[in-house]
């Protein structure tokens, strides 16, 4: 399974997300409307990676400790979004957690509620 598709597969199980293209990326939005994890291939530069949601100090933490595995994105950098490389070895499992941490941030406290009281997350 390529990096698109894996990606695909992990934002499309939590409740309530759709993909639609957006800046000429796949993008996944929860209830269609608030964005949380965007595809970046090559879009800014000549890396495969996603731009995603992150809580308060998420991407400044993660930037320092692994640089190669994270960054500050483009246009969405300084609201504290998270980039995440996929041209890298990809810890698949940690990238799940990364997808569901910006869920969480976006996502209205219903379907927060709705994804504690279930197990979306894909084999």
């Amino acid at each position: 399974m390529d990096a698109l598709e894996h990606l695909r597969r992990l934002c499309l199980a939590l409740p309530e997300v759709t993909e639609r293209l957006s800046h000429g990326e796949p993008t996944w939005f929860v209830r269609g409307r608030k964005t949380f994890v965007m595809f970046a291939n090559q879009h800014h530069d000549d890396r495969v990676a996603f731009w995603c949601a992150a809580g308060p100090d998420v991407q400044e933490t993660l930037v320092a400790q692994a640089p190669d595995r994270y960054f500050r994105p483009p246009y969405v950098g300084h609201r504290g979004w998270l980039g995440v490389y996929l041209d890298v070895e990809v810890d698949w499992d940690v990238v799940a957690d990364v997808v569901e941490d910006a869920y969480r941030v976006i996502a209205p406290k219903t379907l927060v509620a709705q994804l504690d009281a279930s197990s979306c997350r894909p084999d």
